[in-house]
């Protein structure tokens, strides 16, 4: 390496190319994640559309190829010439960073896409992308090689295209006001305008540019639910998958679709809609309490999902405890005892969604996960007390149950609160601090440790007998767990395995989760490849997610891999995962004399083969848990874990086809 360091040194990316250099940088990772990110980016910039009064109609089509095709009737983007760059402006917001109309507070008042770069993000990393701009009946096209323009080609759009679009949009509804869709087109066909956004995903950027139907559905239909009105439609032309989102009532329906498998203490959903004019933000929220434990909160932003909450949710949990505590004590619900609800009390079995819209966001990076905003605190606080006080006074009775609900929640804290006391003062008399189940590792530091569930007592011997004991300690469970989904948290903390499992991982759990205090920053679940592990596995998966989410988030959370088959023929021999690469060793190996072997639990492993298949970080398979789609996660475990047979049977069934092994 040369000691030298001048000028020739320094290296200038120019255009989209830093983009392509570090697309971590603007869409948060090259995963999964990363690759759905590029349709929200699209789609962000036709919302800003309808967030302004111009657009009532997205479409959302996922082509054969793979491609993606996203359209609006928006105005169009603008094709005449941009100064500034001597470009067209369809080129140069495909084609500059942070270039494009959200920064003039005159053309949108509020917008999602604040940063500017979302688009010429989007190009930068497609193999393709294919722009076509509808303005006043003439079509403009532009296409794009890896983020490099072609002309800009300009022609008159015909009648019958007019009316592909009108039917595409409307189907073979006739506009309002019109007598009829042919009449509509020959009158006011050049006032169809409107863009679409073709791509398709740089496979050599991406770990996989295989969209999931599903996850973009959850999304849309995220974005229609806060969105009253606009309709956003979703077809999947690989499987023929298709769906139409419009909710006219917003955030009301909302809850009501996240409460479809909870039973509601007050029947109708509070609604509250207010603005602050001097700082021009205006704030919604729905909410309504059901019998469930869990809190089910979502915030939004012009939109955004802004995942880590923020000012806005600040205000409004400050907000709800103290309107419920005062409302209380005003109607002598806490019989004069001078009891004082805490937020975690009046928050159980609350459903609730907060979206604000305001001119200026301030949100930490280009994945916009919290609100920065200072004055917004106080501004949500006040206005959603007002709201709440108001709407307690007139509804007594909802009030009451309210009150009876969060004093049960808060009698079962202070019971776990001793609970956890009591487990605590009993593990200070022991010699050691840590569960006796517990075979630990010598690393003492732990984004160097990793923890091993292991289902039961034979595969966790043959996993200490295998481990690597500087790094690697092992936690065998007895069992399958308590399902949280289902108990109350006094109950949780008394059971013996989740005891177990917060003493030995040490970083709290609730509000009182400290993900630094982990001792472990690789939590490996390992089950058996069969149904009993599987359910093992969701199980332990509700509880992290439920009471210990800052681990998933911190990326703490993994999922082991073993192997299903071990396929040999004389000296030779491999492990397989799935059941093609079954298929392709038995054709390598030839069916005569080959030897299958199915393992349906870890114990029928020796302790060399689990290490060299599922624990030797140098050939092992880990799946790192994320929570992708918050609501979606929830909606999941609610349907596998909750009371409601029918709706775990409808999931069930309609899921069954991707499942590859099954053991009965």
């Amino acid at each position: 390496m040369s000691d030298s360091y001048d000028a020739s040194h320094i290296t200038v990316l120019e255009g989209l190319q830093p983009v392509r250099e570090r697309p971590a940088m603007y869409i948060g990772s090259t995963d999964t994640r990363g690759l759905h990110h590029l349709v929200y980016e699209v789609v962000d910039n036709s919302v800003d559309e309808a967030l302004a009064g111009f657009c009532d109609h997205i479409r959302v089509t996922i082509n054969e190829d793979g491609s993606v095709s996203v359209e609006d009737n928006g105005r169009g983007i603008p094709v005449d010439r941009v100064k500034k760059t001597g470009k067209s402006a369809l080129e140069t917001v495909l084609t500059v960073l942070h270039a494009g109309g959200k920064f003039d507070k005159n053309t949108y008042q509020v917008s999602g896409g604040l940063h500017g770069v979302g688009v010429s993000v989007v190009n930068a990393l497609s193999v393709w992308l294919h722009a076509t701009v509808y303005r006043e009946g003439n079509v403009y096209e532009m296409h794009f090689e890896r983020g490099r323009p072609g002309p800009l080609q300009t022609r008159e759009e015909s009648k019958e295209e007019m009316a592909d679009r009108y039917a595409r949009r409307y189907g073979e509804r006739t506009r309002k006001g019109t007598s009829s869709r042919d009449a509509f087109i020959e009158a006011h066909g050049r006032e169809l305008s409107g863009t679409v956004i073709s791509f398709m995903p740089d496979p050599s950027i991406f770990e996989t540019v295989i969209y999931d139907y599903d996850v973009l559905a959850h999304r849309l239909r995220e974005l229609a639910f806060l969105n009253a009105g606009l309709e956003i439609r979703i077809e999947d032309r690989r499987s023929g998958d298709a769906a139409i989102f419009r909710y006219d009532g917003g955030l009301q329906e909302f809850v009501a679709y996240l409460n479809d498998d909870r039973e509601p203490i007050h029947p109708d959903i509070v609604h509250i809609q207010r603005s602050d004019e001097e700082n021009r933000i205006e704030v919604e929220v729905a909410l309504q309490y059901t019998q469930a434990y869990a809190e089910t909160l979502y915030t939004y932003v012009n939109s955004v999902n802004t995942r880590e909450g923020g000012t806005h949710l600040e205000g409004f949990r400050s907000a709800i405890t103290r309107a419920i505590n005062n409302s209380a004590k005003k109607n002598n619900l806490f019989k004069n005892n001078g009891l004082t609800l805490r937020g975690e009390d009046v928050r159980e079995g609350l459903t609730a969604v907060i979206s604000i819209k305001l001119a200026n966001p301030q949100f930490e990076g280009q994945t916009k996960m919290r609100l920065g905003n200072s004055n917004v605190r106080g501004i949500v606080d006040s206005l959603v007390y007002a709201s709440l006080s108001e709407y307690f006074e007139e509804n007594p009775a909802a009030l009451k149950s309210i009150v009876e609900k969060a004093l049960l929640a808060a009698k079962a804290r202070e019971a776990a609160k001793n609970a956890r006391d009591l487990t605590r003062r009993k593990t200070m008399l022991e010699s050691s601090h840590l569960p006796g189940k517990l075979a630990d590792c010598q690393e003492r530091n732990p984004a160097k440790s990793e923890l091993y569930i292991v289902e039961g007592d034979s595969a966790g011997g043959s996993a200490k007998q295998g481990r690597d004991r500087k790094f690697q300690a092992i936690l065998p469970l007895r069992g399958k767990i308590l399902n949280v989904e289902k108990a109350t948290a006094h109950k949780m903390i008394k059971n013996a395995e989740i005891q177990t499992l917060m003493s030995a991982i040490g970083s709290g759990i609730g509000e009182q989760l400290d993900p630094e205090r982990a001792r472990y920053h690789h939590i490996i679940l390992m089950t058996d490849a069969d149904v009993d592990g599987a359910h093992i596995r969701t199980l332990l998966l509700t509880f992290f997610y439920r009471h210990m989410a800052g681990l998933i988030e911190n990326g703490y959370i993994y999922i082991a891999q073993p192997p299903l088959y071990r396929v040999a023929k004389g000296k030779q021999e491999r492990y397989v995962y799935r059941d093609e690469e079954l298929k392709a060793a038995i054709k390598e190996f030839g069916e005569k004399n080959t030897v299958i072997q199915r393992y349906k639990g870890l114990g029928e492993m020796n302790a060399g083969q689990l290490w060299s298949t599922t624990m030797d970080p140098k050939t092992r398979i880990l799946k790192q848990i994320q929570i992708e789609d918050a609501m979606y996660a929830n909606e999941i475990f609610e349907k596998l874990m909750g009371d409601d047979v029918a709706a775990r049977k409808d999931f069930i069934t309609r899921h069954a086809k991707e499942v590859s092994n099954l053991d009965i």
